[in-house]
């Protein structure tokens, strides 16, 4: 393909690509006819004509885009413009560790051994949309943590797009290697700053080897003319702790799929979000728990408010192997429609194929409680707060378990926001 003279052409990864195009070409994009996407539509993208590889560069001053950072502390940071990587932006390092980019591991002989070991090993080789990306991915971000290791300080994935192409397609390709008893703490965000029509389309592999711990946060909290789709697989060995945490609060359609593979025993797998909408707002959570192993743990908790015209979608798969004895799967989502014309599908699924399993799945469709609000009401506190405050509490169990204590600040911020409020407290 002509656009590998600005990548990477090392044969191996050509032929990847190759393959990838070809499954793309022959599955397209999905649509409602597919279980999976039953109630999540692309056709409206589909009309888009969207720019796949920006035709000139777009600087940022740190100053227009402070806010949209964790500035409140210190972070590593791998910033992309458009899809080009910033390095005005960015701080990377080779200090023990690798935070580095994608297009520099897939061309540079050092780290040949790493790339041949895991990239797109866990991705899926049949969604289309992941295909498309392998297929034109062209930037992102490259970790790598050797054994016993963690870096100085969180890591910050933040993807910006200025608006100078009138729609914009954007491919990042993320490769996380977490070896032996190493940690990691990250923070991605994928950040439209312009009202053209923007389509992300990022695919997130994850490694994490014996007793390693991965902590990942994905903050979305963007324009309305902004559109994301999130495939991340994550592979487990034993006795690692991987927690991914989405908080969705912006965008015009948001897809976050999260595939975790547990190949080990005494695993921890946890996935925990918030997601509040308004006006047209469209956000489906896919999730897959595949515990292949005895003696794990997967733990699954979504909380949604949903309000106007906004659309949530939350379908959660649990397959537990024959072999897999001693399971404890846990899987909730919980929502509250403030507004009668918002609209939840909801759908937790459980597989299980052994006999000696602790597994439950639940969701509830509600609205608040309107015995609470007017007790609020009655110790003083005006209805509007009052609301705010028993969303804030809805949402608080997911809040509890966010370990970067700036970061849950940060949240707390954005939801007290989007909910229009100012309680003048943190939970």
């Amino acid at each position: 393909m002509a656009f590998e003279n600005d990548v990477d052409v090392e044969h191996s990864i050509h032929d990847v690509r190759m393959a990838a195009m070809k499954n793309f070409e022959t599955k397209g994009f999905p649509s409602k006819k597919e279980e999976g996407w039953k109630y999540t539509s692309l056709n409206s993208l589909q009309k888009v004509d969207f720019s796949i590889f920006p035709k000139e560069e777009n600087a940022l001053e740190y100053k227009d885009v402070k806010k949209y950072f964790l500035h409140e502390i210190d972070t590593y940071k791998i910033v992309f413009i458009d899809g080009i990587y910033s390095s005005y932006l960015s701080e990377t390092t080779h200090d023990g560790v690798d935070i580095c980019l994608m297009s520099s591991a897939l061309t540079k002989p050092m780290y040949k051994q790493v790339i041949d070991v895991y990239f797109n090993k866990i991705a899926s080789k049949d969604d289309s949309l992941t295909s498309l990306n392998t297929a034109f991915s062209r930037e992102g971000a490259y970790i790598y943590i050797p054994k016993n290791k963690m870096p100085k300080k969180p890591i910050e994935i933040v993807h910006f797009a200025t608006g100078n192409e009138a729609s914009l397609m954007l491919q990042p390709r993320n490769l996380i290697v977490v070896e032996e008893n190493a940690e990691l703490q990250v923070i991605e965000r994928h950040q439209s700053l312009t009202a053209n029509e923007v389509l992300t389309n990022s695919v997130t592999e994850i490694f994490a080897a014996k007793s390693a711990i991965v902590d990942y946060y994905k903050i979305q909290n963007d324009n309305a003319t902004a559109n994301l789709i999130d495939n991340t697989y994550i592979d487990q060995k034993d006795r690692s702790l991987v927690k991914i945490h989405s908080f969705c609060f912006g965008g015009k359609l948001t897809r976050n799929n999260l595939n975790f593979y547990q190949n080990g025993e005494h695993i921890d797998s946890t996935m925990k979000g918030v997601t509040i909408l308004g006006d047209k707002q469209h956000v489906d959570h896919h999730t897959l728990v595949h515990h292949k192993q005895p003696n794990c743990e997967s733990h699954q908790d979504y909380k949604g408010i949903y309000g106007e015209n906004s659309t949530g979608v939350f379908n959660g798969k649990i397959i537990v192997d024959k072999i897999a004895q001693k399971t404890d799967a846990f899987q909730q989502n919980n929502n509250i429609l403030i507004s009668d014309r918002a609209t939840i599908n909801s759908k937790p699924q459980l597989e299980i194929f052994a006999d000696d399993v602790k597994c439950s799945h639940g969701c509830t469709i509600g609205q608040l409680d309107e015995d609470a609000l007017f007790y609020l009401q009655t110790r003083g506190i005006p209805e509007k707060e009052a609301r705010a405050l028993l969303m804030y509490a809805f949402a608080n169990n997911v809040l509890a378990s966010v370990r970067i204590p700036e970061l849950k600040t940060r949240i707390n911020k954005l939801i007290a926001k989007k909910l229009g409020v100012n309680l003048g407290f943190d939970i």
